[in-house]
């Protein structure tokens, strides 16, 4: 197939393995799925018998793993290795919170994914060998994918977690069905997936994680929470009653000011929060009364800039291009739409796509490319999408899919019901998503 026509989709599973009780496991490879027909979601159901399976030439690299209890939300943990890396065996920090059944089955970890090898290479060598019988099991188990786990208690669900770097700290940002914001240092569970003398120290502990700092102010459950990335320890956090607080850092990297102030222009619930990746003081916010509002926080507690009606219901997120005065926002409509702030006050958004079934549950634009971005649905659905994509770039296109719009590039499925997706952003094009059904690693042979 010819981007922008790669619509590969999967349903297959890969289990984890445990080693032994260092905290190492290893991930499982996956099979190869036969050519089949181009299936795409929304446009005709499955018949009858009908199941998908995973076109691997679509992928350049494609991995599952699984936690025990779901994680709604995870991010990227910066690491050492360099940004703007793609060579194979590649290798990921990820820090994510569970949503157990149990308050106190709940767990704040640290994963660190490594000797993860891509697709076409692995096809190369199988194509090379289908006519030779290989015994060379040495070489397989090389290239098996590893998994180093370090999980700390946390009592209470974990909404939402974002993760910064303050000098030599790593800083993850937990929103907790508690109704509380914490700070957690997240050193030694990296120390401990580094190390397999300190991952043993580490699970003789086994300790409740204990924040840093944390906050009870809100007097509510929250989810919307955001570093900045001007502005080093500065955070922003939103709740359910409609209040955004923003935490200043005090001297020594421990403690917080948190403005008792709240910016409290929306009338419900706050989905989401975005800093400007240009302007220190400026963050934007959108939420259940079907607003998008811009602040500044050198200003009075009231949004500077704001759309009224953006989505026709719930608007759940939202994402700020990094070099662009763009901001794309995802609804409960299913829509995807991309505003540009340079117009904002005409409130209307500059593109709108229409491609998800259901309410998107994330979208981010692509570090690396500023006209790309992704989204994920509660249709179990990952799209990406290229805005520098004109009609008539595509040329031809595969029967059956020539309503689709030009810009869709991919669409991924395989997982149950997907709750957020992140681009690395120092490996380009890889895509992490978590669901109730674990995580995907993955990218695509359309970025």
């Amino acid at each position: 197939m010819s981007a922008p026509e790669e619509h590969a989709l999967e349903e297959e599973e890969e289990e984890m393995e445990e080693t032994g009780s260092d905290g190492e496991e290893e991930m499982e490879g996956e099979g190869d799925g036969e050519e089949k027909q181009v299936y795409v979601p929304g446009i005709e159901p499955l018949k009858t018998g009908e199941e998908l399976e995973m076109d691997r030439s679509a992928y350049r690299m494609y991995h599952e793993c699984q936690t025990g209890s779901p994680c709604l939300s995870f991010d990227v943990v910066k690491d050492g290795d360099g940004d703007g890396r793609g060579q194979f065996p590649l290798s990921m920090l990820l820090c994510a919170g569970t949503q157990a059944d149990a308050a106190q089955k709940n767990r704040l970890l640290v994963m660190r994914m490594h000797n993860l090898h891509g697709t076409e290479k692995e096809n190369e060598e199988e194509e090379e060998s289908s006519n030779e019988e290989s015994d060379d099991e040495e070489e397989d188990e090389n290239k098996k994918p590893h998994l180093e786990l370090a999980m700390t208690p946390h009592y209470g669900g974990v909404n939402r977690v974002r993760v910064t770097q303050c000098g030599q700290q790593s800083l993850a940002a937990v929103w907790s069905e508690k109704g509380q914001v914490e700070i957690f240092d997240l050193r030694p569970q990296l120390e401990a997936v580094h190390s397999s003398a300190a991952m043993s120290a580490f699970l003789q502990q086994q300790k409740e994680a204990k924040p840093l700092f944390s906050f009870s102010g809100h007097m509510s459950e929250g989810f919307a929470i955001d570093w900045s990335p001007k502005a080093p320890g500065r955070l922003v956090s939103g709740d359910c009653k409609k209040n955004i607080h923003v935490w200043e850092p005090r001297e020594g990297g421990s403690a917080w000011q948190i403005d008792q102030r709240p910016f409290s222009s929306h009338s419900k619930s706050v989905e989401d929060l975005q800093w400007s990746p240009t302007e220190a003081t400026v963050f934007a916010s959108c939420s259940v009364d079907q607003s998008i509002r811009v602040w500044d926080i050198r200003a009075p507690p009231n949004s500077m800039l704001s759309v009224d009606g953006a989505h026709a219901s719930d608007i759940n997120v939202i994402s700020w291009n990094r070099s662009e005065p763009f901001l794309l926002s995802g609804g409960d409509d299913g829509l995807l739409k991309v505003w540009d702030l340079r117009q904002f006050k005409t409130g209307r958004a500059v593109a709108n796509f229409k491609q998800h079934s259901a309410p998107i549950t994330s979208v981010e634009w692509s570090p690396a490319d500023s006209s790309v971005f992704a989204a994920s649905g509660a249709d179990d659905v990952i799209s990406q999408w290229d805005l520098s994509v004109e009609s008539s770039d595509v040329g031809a296109r595969v029967e059956g899919l020539k309503d689709l719009p030009p810009q869709l590039l991919f669409l991924h499925q395989g997982q149950s019901e997907i709750k957020e997706i992140h681009w690395h952003p120092q490996i380009p094009g890889v895509m992490i998503s978590t669901a109730l059904s674990g995580f995907n690693v993955f990218r695509t042979i359309s970025v």
